[in-house]
């Protein structure tokens, strides 16, 4: 099985099938699938943790994954400025799962030590092409965050 992140070491385990679905749904990238899609999308998660200190991303490195937070807290540096905190039921990597060959825009950083679950590229866009209406969900929310993005 693949291992999410760029040169932590990975824990991997397949999270359980009941609280994923819900746990994706909090996902504002993935607003409006119903449960059966997320149930499906669940199978693909890995449990990924982070120790307090550790980077779960680092800006300028390429990356492969999407994480979602679980439990703990996170600081989002870009250039070495903090511009956001990530807690439970917040998400970052997105961009490494619809654009192959990009690097990270940002590093994260864990403040706590930091469970999250995890996809990559490969398992996601498989799961894409079989469920168009979510290609669909996905491409708007990730229109509406550029478009709210400051313009550097």
């Amino acid at each position: 099985m693949p291992c999410l992140g760029d040169s932590a070491q990975c824990s991997i385990n397949l999270m359980t099938t009941i609280a994923a679905p819900e746990v994706l749904a909090k996902v504002p990238l993935l607003a409006g699938c119903d449960r059966r899609t997320l149930g499906q999308l669940a199978k693909e998660l890995k449990d990924r943790s982070f120790n307090a200190g550790q980077q779960a991303l680092v800006e300028g490195e390429s990356g492969v994954g999407f994480f979602i937070v679980l439990e703990g807290a996170a600081s989002v540096t870009v250039a070495g400025q903090e511009v956001r905190r990530l807690g439970p039921g917040d998400y970052f990597g997105e961009i490494a799962l619809l654009a192959a060959d990009t690097v990270r825009t940002a590093t994260v950083t864990a403040v706590t030590d930091l469970r999250c679950v995890g996809l990559t590229e490969w398992e996601f866009r498989p799961f894409l092409a079989e469920h168009p209406d979510v290609a669909w969900q996905v491409m708007s929310t990730m229109a509406r965050r550029i478009a709210e993005s400051p313009q550097t």
